[in-house]
């Protein structure tokens, strides 16, 4: 159902990875994810897929909520395993069938890129697990902030995409309670072909897109209301600081990066 996908969700608790600067998260997991695109060797992706176990044990995130997060995308990782199988060439042919053939290049790419998306997606929903929509907000801010010298609206971009992140469980309820008023009236979604079972859907997006649009415009209302305003001259309950852990943190996030590129790149 859809109520089991995770994304965007805040899973509150006192671990070492939620008291992390979200700035540093967020550095740590763009370099995380240029390490995961590097690996190349066995011994690479074994030490991101060990750094990720030993991540969600700190952050003390259940490992069944990890997997909630990585089950929507099943079907692409399925997908992408057979594409790669299948149109990866090789000299070593494991199996044939007319003009299909599956090579052991073509294994390896697949179990590669199926690991890849996966260790891509746990990372990412670490960071959303672990991360309160608001000290996310401050940490997007911080980041782009530099950038507002040459006109780029941080503020705004940052609150556009918090914003975007916390109602994408919101509406994915909305999406679940609509099906099954849909399918309580006598809907069917799953039989026929393609064409009659996206026909199908248009009873769900038209009340799911008003629906939106309303809670948009309750949202700006409600803002307004209380006389939000965005910009250089708003200030902050709880400022971002700084503190000797965040930095070790980093410095650990760095040690995994320099030794998944050593391990993936060199093949050492």
């Amino acid at each position: 159902m859809l109520k089991d996908i995770t994304l965007g969700q805040y899973y509150p608790s006192d671990s070492i990875i939620h008291r992390v600067d979200p700035r540093i998260k967020i550095i740590s997991l763009i370099f995380i994810i240029v390490a995961v695109f590097l690996c190349k060797t066995p011994l690479a992706y074994l030490v991101a897929v060990i750094f990720n176990f030993v991540l969600i044990l700190l952050s003390k995130i259940r490992f069944k909520t990890v997997f909630k997060a990585i089950k929507p995308v099943l079907y692409l990782i399925v997908f992408t395993a057979i594409i790669n199988i299948f149109l990866t060439g090789g000299k070593e042919v494991l199996w044939q069938y007319k003009f299909l053939a599956v090579t052991k290049n073509g294994v390896r790419s697949a179990v590669s890129m199926a690991i890849r998306i996966v260790l891509l997606v746990s990372y990412t929903s670490l960071l959303t697990f672990t991360t309160s929509p608001i000290r996310l907000t401050d940490g997007i801010e911080s980041l782009l902030k530099p950038f507002s010298k040459i006109g780029l609206p941080s503020h705004e971009l940052a609150m556009m995409m918090t914003i975007a992140l916390r109602f994408i469980p919101t509406l994915l309820e909305e999406t679940d309670k609509i099906i099954m008023a849909q399918k309580s009236r006598g809907a069917d979604f799953e039989s026929g072909n393609i064409f009659k079972r996206a026909k199908a859907l248009i009873p769900i997006l038209v009340p799911l897109f008003i629906n939106s649009f309303r809670r948009a415009d309750d949202l700006a209302t409600a803002m307004e209301c209380r006389c939000y305003r965005g910009g250089d001259n708003r200030t902050k309950l709880k400022e971002l600081k700084m503190h000797c852990s965040d930095f070790i943190c980093f410095t650990m996030v760095l040690i995994i990066f320099s030794t998944i590129i050593v391990f993936g790149v060199f093949g050492i």
